[in-house]
């Protein structure tokens, strides 16, 4: 690896120590080789994100992901550190580098503010922003054939999203964003705002009972993912699994007291994800 190349993943490797609060835990039970390629992927990522999550006014913010589009598509000749460990990623292991484009679809539906009517047109939502990084990660870990294992990727990260969906309700109300499909809304009779303190108005307990059973619905797609793991190498397997084990239990978390994310944004604490890890690692899963 030359020192250009290297120095590239350093600067991935301090942005996922810093910024992948849930992902890094099980980022670190992977072999090196694995491990910097994975903290490449997460950062570009994490830079499409931020685009979306920034305070770049509309228009900066379209120009912003067609900058990063038109980098996808010279990504070996760039100077970018993230983008030349991406590329050097790209050269030895079989990522799909075009599943990026997918995230940066996802992320200007967020700027075009759109809501999504079904749990289908939700889906398709969460395939652009969370299922395209499973498959990303998917092109690391290598597996056993099986036609299934870029679907079994996919949903998982699709079940990560919708953890983060249910945890990020208030949050994204506020910034005038709502995923929740509006067909569900308005079966629940669920009116999604804020009271006059700024927490989630839900005085008949319609949004509760929403909660539940879309978090019923996530565990559905969390089996389908694990059905990754066997066809996974140990490290991998143990990465997957406590990537998705962090998630899960907090989807769980959710689930028995939904209120809890009525007030503020819910979280594990940092020992609770790394005993997720050290279970995931030793094969006891999480």
């Amino acid at each position: 690896m030359s020192e250009t190349v290297d120095q590239a993943y350093q600067v991935c490797e301090q942005i996922t120590r810093e910024q992948a609060r849930n992902f890094h835990y099980g980022i670190r039970l992977l072999p090196p080789p694995k491990r910097t390629a994975l903290c490449a992927l997460y950062a570009l990522s994490r830079r499409i994100d931020d685009i979306g999550d920034g305070s770049l006014p509309p228009a900066e913010k379209a120009e912003a992901l067609a900058e990063v589009r038109r980098s996808l598509r010279d990504i070996h000749g760039s100077s970018d550190p993230v983008l030349v460990a991406v590329a050097d990623t790209a050269r030895r292991y079989p990522v799909p580098v075009e599943a990026f484009d997918e995230l940066v679809q996802g992320v200007e539906m967020d700027l075009s503010g759109r809501r999504y009517d079904t749990f289908n047109d939700l889906v398709g939502y969460c395939r652009c922003v969370a299922g395209s990084v499973g498959r990303l990660c998917l092109g690391v870990f290598g597996s056993r054939p099986d036609a299934q294992a870029s679907r079994y990727a996919d949903a998982l990260g699709i079940a990560l999203q919708q953890t983060n969906i249910l945890r990020d309700i208030r949050e994204d109300l506020l910034e005038g964003r709502v995923y929740l499909p509006q067909e569900e809304l308005a079966g629940y009779d669920v009116e999604l705002r804020v009271d006059e303190y700024g927490a989630l108005h839900d005085p008949t307990g319609a949004l509760a009972t929403l909660i539940v059973d879309t978090a019923r619905r996530a565990r559905s797609w969390y089996a389908q993912g694990m059905r990754l793991l066997p066809l996974l190498d140990r490290r991998s397997a143990a990465c997957t699994a406590a990537m998705a084990g962090i998630y899960r239990q907090l989807l769980d978390r959710i689930a028995a007291d939904p209120p809890s994310v009525y007030d503020r944004r819910l979280s594990l604490s940092g020992w609770q994800k790394a005993g997720v890890a050290a279970r995931a690692l030793i094969g006891i899963g999480a």
